[in-house]
């Protein structure tokens, strides 16, 4: 990182403080940037980089940015969220415009909550830009919604993957409530756990409740299955998904479920 230039070690002035940006890269495609997304990322001078950022969104940096990757991603060798964030404190007192790039939403999983508060301490402000999430584009992108008057209420986003040393959501009860309220679950990192966590919601949700999982959702390789919540983790295993995936449970699938069905019957009678 820069240390300032010979007039300002000369003169003992300090140099200016720079500014940090949380931006969410969205899901991978570079067309659901948000227009302020672009320009932050544009305007950037240092990009720490999450490892689920796509290569064509850090290509829009300006060539002269700095970009670093900061790769964080489950059951992977990753960077120490207390080293991500002295970088961010120390470039943003050497004057730099940061950019901290998270795949997704900052605020939805992605510990956008922890850096400002980390940076605040320091006395520095941050700016959140929101993205959009994978739990929805990945829906989406199969012609679901994530609500629907004559199937849900409300939508549920919630992680698979506890911190060290938490227990983790309490499923029961969780299943209980979506099903009682009505509700959507949509589950982030939770193909490794995806056996317990079927085990657990079948305590309040009926066997038959469908579920689809989004591998990669938005881009190119983007793949998804559908099945029911009996059979979650035989879904899973039989198609070979792996993460980054999305795991959605709720009656807001009935129609693709019944599409699926459909076009499995087909493939079954011309064989």
């Amino acid at each position: 990182m820069r240390t300032g230039t010979a007039g300002d070690r000369s003169t003992g002035m300090q140099p200016m403080q720079g500014r940090c940006t949380l931006v969410g890269a969205g899901p991978g495609d570079p067309e659901l940037l948000t227009l302020k997304a672009l320009k932050a990322i544009q305007s950037a001078t240092v990009l720490l980089v999450d490892d689920l950022v796509s290569d064509e969104i850090v290509a829009m940096a300006a060539p002269g940015a700095r970009v670093i990757h900061v790769g964080k991603r489950g059951g992977c060798k990753s960077t120490p969220q207390s080293f991500i964030e002295r970088l961010m404190i120390m470039a943003v007192r050497e004057g730099e415009h940061v950019v901290r790039l998270k795949g997704g939403d900052p605020f939805i999983f992605g510990r956008g909550g922890e850096e400002v508060e980390h940076l605040a301490q320091a006395g520095i402000h941050v700016e959140v830009v929101n993205g959009i999430t994978a739990g929805l584009a990945g829906l989406t992108s199969l012609g679901v919604p994530l609500t629907h008057r004559a199937h849900a209420q409300g939508v549920v986003f919630i992680t698979g993957h506890a911190k060290p040393g938490s227990p983790g959501p309490d499923w029961r009860a969780l299943a209980a409530t979506a099903h009682s309220a009505r509700l959507t679950l949509v589950i982030y990192m939770g193909v490794s756990s995806a056996g317990s966590i079927q085990d657990e919601l079948l305590s309040g949700l009926p066997p038959e409740t469908p579920v689809v999982v989004v591998q990669n959702a938005s881009l190119p390789s983007q793949r998804h299955a559908v099945g029911t919540l009996v059979t979650l983790r035989h879904t899973i295993a039989d198609n070979g998904l792996c993460s980054p995936s999305i795991i959605v449970v709720g009656d807001v699938l009935q129609g693709l479920a019944a599409a699926s069905s459909s076009a499995h019957v087909a493939l079954e009678k011309a064989a």
